[in-house]
């Protein structure tokens, strides 16, 4: 998983405008504490070594954009759009991602815990070592993911489509999968016995077979 950070004595400090959005920016070392980067736009920004604390990146949009080796705590990324980013050895923890749009994007050694990421899209993006821990997922977009190095534990993923997805080796742990979009992309999946009773309805309406109480 993630390198643990940095100590905030050791890295830089964000101020502004100095470490706000541009194009081709790279910031290594620097703590985004209570740091407000919303609906600023900019293409390939790099963030190394990061660490973002209560720090808003809501409504940004970072193209090609990549995250290596950062830490991401209690922060606001709702509706943040990021197609073809890179996130390696990242790790974010109560992270507000509600409508965020990762879309192309490849995602390595990556955990997501106690995030809320309801309706958020993932289309077309790899997964590879990735953990979904305790997260709200409702409604997410996993439309043409390769999702074969993914785990979900924990996570409510009622109505969250899986629609050309690639799921064989993915694992899903007492999660909550009710009226799931595209159930039979979930081929090669590993789920628990508590996941598959779950899912028994929303298969059963796939396969249109009605039950009678």
């Amino acid at each position: 998983m993630p390198k643990q950070p940095a100590a905030p004595s050791s890295v830089t400090e964000a101020v502004s405008p100095d470490h706000d959005l541009e194009n081709e920016a790279s910031f290594r070392r620097v703590w985004f504490s209570d740091f407000d980067l919303s609906g600023q736009e900019a293409d390939s920004v790099e963030f190394e070594q990061c660490r973002f604390s209560r720090a808003s990146l809501a409504r940004a949009v970072v193209n090609d954009a990549s995250w290596t080796d950062c830490l991401a705590e209690n922060c606001d990324w709702a509706n943040l759009r990021a197609s073809k980013a890179g996130l390696s050895r990242v790790r974010l923890t109560t992270v507000r991602l509600t409508g965020v749009q990762w879309i192309d994007c490849g995602l390595r050694d990556v955990e997501f815990r106690d995030c809320r990421i309801d309706l958020g899209t993932f289309r077309f993006s790899s997964f590879r070592d990735v953990a979904f821990t305790d997260c709200n997922l409702t409604r997410a977009d996993f439309t043409n993911a390769d999702l074969r190095g993914a785990v979900f534990s924990g996570c409510d993923l009622s109505g969250a489509q899986f629609a050309q997805a690639e799921c064989d080796g993915a694992r899903f742990v007492r999660c909550e999968l009710a009226g799931i979009g595209s159930v039979t992309s979930l081929r090669g999946a590993t789920l628990t016995s508590y996941d598959l009773a779950a899912l028994s309805v929303t298969f059963a309406a796939a396969l249109g077979i009605s039950i009678e109480e």
